[in-house]
């Protein structure tokens, strides 16, 4: 299968791949642990059917889980913890959390 492509719909992203090997476009949904498939021949058709899926699990699921929750959990050793505080300190941070989310969206994602 060939790298996957990002569509959203209603706060939900799908990875949707071609497969060669069933002459398919075939997607999933990302950031939840139900799994949610679904496939079409063309583009219109994988997207038709991806918000057929979303949309089948909101009204299916009782409590349909929020796609991508903003929790991160990340280890490191306790040098790097001590120094990442310090430097978040010294930027005047009021906690580690809200500097590293600040940093990541500046240095990453250029936002």
């Amino acid at each position: 299968m060939k790298d996957p492509v990002n569509v959203e719909y209603k706060g939900y992203t799908a990875d949707i791949r071609y497969s060669e090997a069933d002459g398919l476009l075939v997607g999933h949904v990302a950031g939840i642990r139900a799994i949610i498939g679904f496939h079409g021949e063309s583009v219109s058709e994988i997207r038709k059917a991806f918000e057929e899926a979303v949309d089948f699990y909101l009204e299916t699921e009782p409590n349909p889980e929020k796609p991508f929750s903003g929790r991160i959990t990340l280890q490191v050793t306790p040098e790097i913890h001590a120094e990442l505080f310090r430097k978040a300190r010294r930027a005047g941070a009021d906690n580690l959390d809200t500097w590293l989310a600040r940093e990541l969206k500046e240095s990453f994602l250029h936002i």
